[in-house]
Protein backbone atom coordinates (compact mmCIF):
# COMPACT_ATOMS: atom_id res chain seq x y z
CA UNK A 1 0.00 0.00 0.00
CA UNK A 2 1.20 3.48 -0.86
CA UNK A 3 1.33 6.31 1.65
CA UNK A 4 1.92 9.97 0.78
CA UNK A 5 3.66 12.54 2.98
CA UNK A 6 3.94 16.19 1.92
CA UNK A 7 6.60 18.61 3.12
CA UNK A 8 8.06 21.98 2.23
CA UNK A 9 5.24 24.30 3.13
CA UNK A 10 5.74 27.46 5.12
CA UNK A 11 5.42 31.22 5.26
CA UNK A 12 6.80 33.27 2.37
CA UNK A 13 6.43 36.83 1.14
CA UNK A 14 4.62 37.59 -2.08
CA UNK A 15 6.94 37.11 -5.03
CA UNK A 16 8.88 34.40 -3.24
CA UNK A 17 9.26 30.70 -3.95
CA UNK A 18 8.68 27.39 -2.25
CA UNK A 19 9.18 23.79 -3.31
CA UNK A 20 6.78 21.20 -2.02
CA UNK A 21 7.69 17.53 -1.92
CA UNK A 22 5.47 14.49 -1.70
CA UNK A 23 7.21 11.29 -0.70
CA UNK A 24 5.47 8.04 -1.48
CA UNK A 25 6.08 4.68 0.08
CA UNK A 26 5.52 1.56 -1.91
CA UNK A 27 7.26 0.03 -4.89
CA UNK A 28 4.59 0.84 -7.48
CA UNK A 29 4.76 4.64 -7.25
CA UNK A 30 6.03 4.93 -10.80
CA UNK A 31 2.87 3.29 -12.18
CA UNK A 32 0.61 6.15 -11.11
CA UNK A 33 -0.27 9.65 -12.15
CA UNK A 34 0.12 12.18 -9.36
CA UNK A 35 -1.53 15.50 -8.65
CA UNK A 36 -1.42 18.52 -6.40
CA UNK A 37 -4.55 20.17 -5.07
CA UNK A 38 -5.10 23.02 -2.64
CA UNK A 39 -7.79 24.16 -0.27
CA UNK A 40 -8.08 27.65 1.12
CA UNK A 41 -10.16 28.36 4.25
CA UNK A 42 -13.87 28.23 3.49
CA UNK A 43 -13.31 27.07 -0.07
CA UNK A 44 -13.45 23.80 -1.95
CA UNK A 45 -10.38 21.76 -2.80
CA UNK A 46 -9.10 22.89 -6.19
CA UNK A 47 -6.86 21.29 -8.79
CA UNK A 48 -3.38 22.79 -9.09
CA UNK A 49 -1.22 20.49 -11.23
CA UNK A 50 -0.87 16.89 -12.32
CA UNK A 51 1.75 14.69 -13.93
CA UNK A 52 1.68 11.41 -15.79
CA UNK A 53 3.33 8.22 -14.55
CA UNK A 54 6.50 8.89 -16.53
CA UNK A 55 6.59 12.64 -16.10
CA UNK A 56 6.16 13.03 -19.82
CA UNK A 57 2.98 15.06 -19.61
CA UNK A 58 1.79 17.68 -17.18
CA UNK A 59 -1.19 19.95 -16.77
CA UNK A 60 -1.90 23.03 -14.67
CA UNK A 61 -4.77 25.16 -13.55
CA UNK A 62 -4.95 28.52 -15.26
CA UNK A 63 -4.24 30.29 -11.98
CA UNK A 64 -0.79 28.73 -11.58
CA UNK A 65 0.29 28.11 -15.16
CA UNK A 66 3.64 29.74 -15.82
CA UNK A 67 4.42 30.08 -12.11
CA UNK A 68 4.29 26.51 -10.80
CA UNK A 69 6.06 23.42 -12.10
CA UNK A 70 5.23 19.84 -11.23
CA UNK A 71 7.88 17.15 -11.59
CA UNK A 72 8.65 13.70 -10.31
CA UNK A 73 11.62 11.49 -9.57
CA UNK A 74 10.46 7.88 -9.72
CA UNK A 75 13.81 6.63 -8.43
CA UNK A 76 13.16 8.61 -5.23
CA UNK A 77 9.40 7.95 -5.15
CA UNK A 78 8.85 11.70 -4.91
CA UNK A 79 6.77 14.29 -6.71
CA UNK A 80 7.54 18.00 -6.45
CA UNK A 81 5.73 21.27 -6.89
CA UNK A 82 8.02 24.22 -7.53
CA UNK A 83 6.09 27.40 -6.79
CA UNK A 84 7.49 30.72 -8.00
CA UNK A 85 6.12 34.27 -8.00
CA UNK A 86 3.80 33.36 -5.16
CA UNK A 87 0.73 35.48 -4.54
CA UNK A 88 -1.34 35.92 -1.37
CA UNK A 89 -4.16 34.07 -3.11
CA UNK A 90 -1.93 30.99 -3.28
CA UNK A 91 -2.33 30.65 0.48
CA UNK A 92 -3.89 27.24 1.17
CA UNK A 93 -3.26 23.75 2.42
CA UNK A 94 -1.63 21.84 -0.42
CA UNK A 95 -2.31 18.13 -0.89
CA UNK A 96 -0.66 15.60 -3.12
CA UNK A 97 -2.68 12.69 -4.40
CA UNK A 98 -2.31 9.47 -6.38
CA UNK A 99 -4.55 8.43 -9.24
CA UNK A 100 -4.79 4.72 -10.19
CA UNK A 101 -4.05 5.48 -13.84
CA UNK A 102 -1.08 6.27 -16.02
CA UNK A 103 -2.15 9.65 -17.30
CA UNK A 104 -2.94 12.79 -15.35
CA UNK A 105 -6.39 14.08 -14.54
CA UNK A 106 -7.78 17.30 -13.05
CA UNK A 107 -10.72 15.48 -11.50
CA UNK A 108 -10.25 15.00 -7.76
CA UNK A 109 -12.68 12.08 -7.63
CA UNK A 110 -10.27 10.06 -9.77
CA UNK A 111 -7.60 10.21 -7.06
CA UNK A 112 -7.76 7.40 -4.53
CA UNK A 113 -5.04 8.30 -2.04
CA UNK A 114 -4.25 11.64 -0.42
CA UNK A 115 -1.54 13.01 1.79
CA UNK A 116 -2.20 14.91 5.00
CA UNK A 117 -1.46 18.31 3.46
CA UNK A 118 1.09 21.05 4.03
CA UNK A 119 0.27 24.68 4.77
CA UNK A 120 1.48 27.40 2.42
CA UNK A 121 1.01 30.99 3.56
CA UNK A 122 1.93 33.92 1.33
CA UNK A 123 2.06 37.32 2.98
CA UNK A 124 1.48 40.53 1.08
Amino acid sequence: QVHLVESGGGLVQAGGSLRLSCAASGRTFSNYAMGWFRQAPGKERDFVAAISWSGGSTEYSDSVKGRFTISRDNAKNTVYLQMNSLLPEDTAVYYCAKAPRYYSTRNSVEYDLWGQGTQVTVSS
